[in-house]
């Protein structure tokens, strides 16, 4: 998914589209797509993704909302989870986060989502939160930092077989 953001151009003004093919038109998850969150890798050891932190996701005082940083670290471990599980449906079960470091309006943060333990039944994920470089689109600063606790032994229902689909097509890219 080549887009202005991930050059380290300016990011796009609205949120990103879907990739193409990606199974009928449904993102990875439709909180993050609607506050302009672009995942830049998917796979069952690891998520990446970056955000502009915008006036659409902070609190009054201009900086990131903490319950957006819980979001991200639920919907990126939730993602990996599905994944390491061979595409079973996963339920946040424990989300606990730190806020280290505040990010700011117009600060670039990227989430990185690993497993700590991939069971047959819970899988623990930590995700970390990271503030970027503006010059480099380096990681800079650790912003929040999360342990996610999935419960992974639900079958998928059909009506969401799709999304199985939509997400396979996604981490290829």
């Amino acid at each position: 998914m080549a887009g202005k953001g991930q050059s380290g151009g300016p990011p796009a003004s609205s949120p990103p589209g879907p990739p193409p093919g990606f199974g009928e038109g449904v993102p990875p998850d439709n909180a993050l797509h609607a506050l302009g969150f672009e995942f830049t890798r998917i796979t069952g050891d690891e998520v990446l993704g970056r955000l502009t932190v915008t006036e659409i996701c902070c609190q009054p005082f201009k900086m990131l909302n903490g319950g957006v940083s819980a979001l991200i670290a639920e919907s990126t471990a939730s993602i990996g989870g599905f994944m390491a599980s061979g595409y079973k449906r996963v339920a946040g079960v424990q989300l606990s986060i730190n806020h280290l470091k505040p990010a700011r309006l117009g600060d670039r943060i990227e989430a990185k989502a690993s497993p700590i333990q991939v069971g047959r039944n819970i899988q623990v994920w930590e995700v970390q939160i990271w503030l970027m470089d503006p010059s480099t689109s380096e990681r800079k600063d650790l912003a929040s930092s999360a342990r996610v606790t999935i419960l992974t032994n639900m079958s998928t229902p059909e009506r969401v077989k799709n999304y199985e689909q939509g997400i396979k097509k996604y981490s290829k890219l």
